[in-house]
């Protein structure tokens, strides 16, 4: 019998987050600090509404674009955060930001366009593209730049067939922002250049000591923008699966038959507890905020402490330090670690190439398990120092 899977699935590696991750599901007293996933309860309010709309037998299809109401008040939401003016009908609500991110790039990719990925970034991207037919053309992010994309990088990239920049700020795996200032200079190549952004803005306001601003905020760019984001990291709902996609109207209509014919539409519990989160839910990102932010402070004194090189995250709940200096790859060193330790951290490599010498260590855990593994990351250092 012949082969029926495609060749170009075939191309694409599984997700370097995983491996790990299903590793230390086979292993006795392991800690994991390898998924990026909020250790807080989604707000009590928020879980009742979506119970409160169960017992009312809120249980059918949705609008495929997603409930009007949820598409204003995330219009509003953002117009109050970062100065965005969206219309309803220029918001798709998503299943999960990774299928916001998934129908922008099918909608705008043919076969053959290039897009610009930032390496070290977001384990998705990359994939996209690929299954889109288009061409991945990599930016080498570097540690120096805190990780922040520079016109000069940006310019070396573009040729005649690049169509779209993807960034992702505040960055996974890195932690690192760009600010207004930053965006500035590449917002003028984009027009110069006549390109489009897609913009993964799923940890905006997970940022420590500076405001997240929006490229699309910039004169110019709403037009020439896709803003993806969502409701799993900032209200610790990742088993919603709620996210939205805001951009121009004609390319929300092309971009909502995708949507159509794959998702149908968001779940129907998680649309209404959405609506609270974005009328009440501001007190409860000010106190996951300030406790990511001393699980960060913490995380960093301790690798000065071990003298592990890190420049400091600004953004996310990631942190990236540099462990090159110990003679192994990314993924000897977490291997090893977690072999010897029982301690699950994911090599940069699993973000791109450019992640070599690094890991990511997540800090949306306990500071009791984040003591404990540094406890068991000290010992494991002292053993090959």
């Amino acid at each position: 019998m012949r082969d029926f899977t495609s060749d170009q699935i075939k191309k694409i590696k599984p997700s370097g987050i995983r491996k790990f991750f299903d590793i230390a599901r086979q292993l006795d007293n392991c800690v994991s600090l390898g998924v990026g996933e909020p250790d807080f309860d989604t707000p009590w309010h928020i879980t009742e509404e979506g119970i409160y709309a169960l017992e009312q037998g809120y249980t059918f299809y949705t609008a495929n674009q997603g409930m009007p109401e949820l598409r204003k008040e995330i219009a509003a939401w953002n117009k109050r955060k970062y100065d965005l003016d969206y219309l309803a009908d220029e918001i798709i609500v998503t299943t999960g930001g990774s299928e916001a991110i998934d129908i922008a790039v099918r909608c705008c990719v043919d076969p053959g366009d290039e897009v610009i990925v930032l390496d070290p970034s977001y384990v998705c991207y990359e994939p996209d593209v690929l299954l889109a037919g288009g061409v991945v053309k990599k930016i080498r992010l570097k540690a120096e730049n805190e990780f922040r994309l520079t016109p000069e990088e940006l310019l070396s990239a573009i040729t005649p067939k690049t169509k779209i920049l993807l960034i992702n700020y505040p960055n996974n795996p890195t932690g690192g922002i760009m600010g207004k200032e930053d965006l500035e200079k590449i917002a003028k190549i984009i027009i110069e250049r006549d390109l489009l952004v897609i913009s993964d803005e799923i940890y905006s306001e997970l940022t420590y000591g500076k405001k997240h601003f929006s490229i699309a905020a910039l004169p110019g760019m709403k037009e020439r923008t896709i803003t993806i984001n969502g409701f799993s990291k900032t209200y610790s709902m990742t088993g919603w699966r709620l996210g939205y996609v805001m951009g121009p109207l004609p390319i929300i209509e092309q971009m909502k038959k995708i949507h159509q014919f794959s998702i149908m539409s968001a779940p129907t519990l998680s649309q209404y507890a959405g609506i609270e989160a974005l009328r009440n839910g501001d007190e409860d990102i000010v106190t996951m905020r300030e406790e990511y932010d001393r699980r960060r402070k913490y995380l960093l004194g301790e690798f000065e402490r071990l003298g592990l090189p890190c420049f400091e995250p600004r953004g996310a709940f990631y942190i990236f330090p540099d462990i090159s200096k110990f003679g192994k790859t990314s993924e000897e060193f977490c291997l090893d670690l977690l072999e010897k330790e029982r301690l699950v951290i994911v090599p940069g490599t699993a973000f791109g190439e450019s992640g070599e010498g690094f890991v990511r260590i997540s800090y949306a855990y306990s500071l009791d398990s984040l003591k404990e593994a540094i406890r068991r990351l000290e010992h494991y250092l002292s053993q090959i120092n």
